[in-house]
């Protein structure tokens, strides 16, 4: 039962899967040059693109970090649409995909102002009017706040993936009777898990822009 129910997020568990592949298709999807008039899926992708941009202008300063936060977020939104369909792979339900988005931009960001604004960041691990009898304590928490960020990051895209998944893996699973019930169910969930999947998407950007406001 156990293995059956997690098989979906096996990357090598079925051949029908299109597995890994899956990641190749962003790249398929977002290049629309080659037509001679814009289509309507080119006028989403523009809009959305600039709906994001907008939104993320209010959390950070840096158009650099912006600009890569507008790519995760369509990269990371078509990797989990597409997840909702029947025999496909979800890339983001996996660690070691997550983690990999969210560790460099850490990194980068890191590594970029503790090495030109060093005194500032120091500033950021103790707040203001701080107590000095709880200091050394509040520094701990900050530091350790700062390097549980690409994980809280990853884990909370990954999680989510992942119950949406199982719920509509258990309800494929029931008694072939229960059909009248479990349509509803799946096609309320169907939505609800691709609202999600923009959401996760939403949310991965923008806690990387806010993040970034923290640079001097």
């Amino acid at each position: 039962m156990m293995n059956s129910l997690f098989s979906s997020f096996d990357p090598t568990s079925s051949l029908k899967q299109m597995n890994w592949m899956m990641m190749t298709s962003t790249m398929i999807i977002l290049p629309m040059n080659f037509w001679m008039k814009k289509s309507r899926w080119n006028t989403l992708k523009t809009n959305t693109t600039k709906f994001i941009k907008k939104e993320m202008l209010s959390n950070s300063k840096h158009k650099e970090i912006i600009m890569m936060a507008c790519s995760l977020f369509m990269l990371i939104m078509i990797n989990n649409l597409m997840g909702l369909f029947p025999y496909t792979f979800t890339p983001t339900s996996h660690m070691s995909i997550s983690m990999t988005m969210a560790l460099p931009m850490w990194m980068m960001m890191m590594m970029y102002s503790w090495i030109n604004f060093t005194n500032k960041m120091f500033l950021h691990l103790l707040p203001q009017n701080t107590p000095s009898m709880i200091m050394p304590m509040m520094i701990v928490i900050e530091t350790t706040g700062l390097i549980i960020r690409p994980i809280s990051l990853s884990v909370r895209l990954m999680a989510n993936m992942i119950a949406g998944h199982l719920l509509m893996t258990l309800l494929g699973d029931m008694n072939q009777n229960m059909f009248l019930l479990t349509t509803p169910l799946k096609m309320i969930l169907m939505s609800f898990e691709s609202s999600i999947s923009i959401i996760q998407a939403y949310v991965f950007s923008t806690l990387i822009t806010l993040y970034s406001s923290e640079i001097p």
